[in-house]
């Protein structure tokens, strides 16, 4: 599956802990990447700059749905369902 155009849910929704360029102590769920241009498409996509969390997340017709709204529903649930219990 290829990502949608003009989505970029999952440089938004999610939470990143590593550091990735531009944001040394990782990417709080819910904020945009800094890494995402006017596109909303990735600059260190395909470099080694890109964090393995990124890599590791490949687009499926679950977690994109049938929109971009859907996919950052989806995105935000299991954001939500995953973090750590303080």
């Amino acid at each position: 599956m290829n990502c949608r155009l003009h989505c970029a849910a999952c440089c938004i929704a999610p939470s990143i802990t590593s550091p990735l360029p531009g944001m040394p102590n990782g990417k709080p769920a819910g904020v945009p990447c800094v890494q995402l241009d006017e596109e909303l498409r990735c600059k260190v996509f395909g470099t080694s700059a890109r964090p393995a969390f990124c890599g590791g997340l490949q687009p499926a017709a679950e977690m994109c749905g049938a929109s971009r709204e859907e996919a950052l529903a989806w995105l935000a649930r299991l954001e939500q369902a995953t973090r750590p219990q303080v």
